[in-house]
């Protein structure tokens, strides 16, 4: 459920800074620093959506969901390569994923996916869906933010670049502004969350059920 308790908690996290907040953040592990609220919300409106599939298809699916929600790794982990397979890559569906950050966690890889740009973002998700049950479980901030490396590691990222990106502060401000926005526009209070073609549809799905939407909405 999304809470302002956890938008604040998400905004509260800050790099350690004179004047900043701080919010269990280990040595070099990744947090949030405190910007203006309109800075931040000017920036994040050039967050781009990750996106698979024909723009002009005639059933957009845009997808809402947590890193960290084991709904969500259930989702991709045993029925999304069979729903691009059957309605991506045929062009029946566009298909938008935009995350939601309930917790650090779910934030911090969300910034590594987007440090390997637009072309192995899919592919990073996959590792981290794939992945989930070890590096989002444990309890240290510090083993998270390691773990989340060695997946970024995974996929060609160098360390430097990665420890970059997990500090960028201000872009992790603007991920969560934007996600705030999308988050309030489509009323989104639980992942997964699909619109499809607009009309909203919440939990795991499988293939039949999602795809019977997906025909209905044709």
């Amino acid at each position: 459920m999304i809470t302002r308790r956890n938008a604040l908690t998400l905004t509260a996290v800050g790099l350690a800074a004179a004047g900043g907040y701080t919010f269990l953040r280990p040595e070099g592990a990744p947090g949030l620093a405190e910007l203006p609220v309109g800075a931040a919300n000017a920036q994040s409106a050039n967050i781009p959506d990750m996106t698979m599939g024909d723009p002009n298809a005639p059933v957009e699916v845009v997808e809402y969901a947590s890193f960290t929600c084991p709904h969500c790794a259930a989702f991709h982990n045993d029925t999304f390569k069979d729903f691009k397979r059957d309605y991506i890559d045929t062009g029946k569906v566009h298909f938008i994923y935009r995350e939601v950050y309930f917790d650090r966690y779910g934030l911090w890889a969300s910034m590594v996916a987007r440090c390997a740009g637009t072309e192995r973002y899919f592919g990073i998700s996959d590792l981290l869906y794939e992945s989930q049950s070890v590096w989002a479980r444990q309890g240290d901030p510090a083993a998270v933010a390691e773990s989340l490396k060695r997946i970024g590691a995974q996929a060609g990222l160098s360390p430097d670049t990665l420890d970059a990106c997990l500090q960028d502060a201000e872009m992790a401000q603007n991920l969560v502004s934007w996600y705030e926005t999308n988050a309030a526009r489509d009323n989104v209070r639980s992942t997964p969350t699909f619109l499809i073609n607009g009309e909203s549809h919440s939990g795991n799905m499988s293939l039949s059920q999602i795809g019977r939407l997906v025909d209905e909405a044709s």
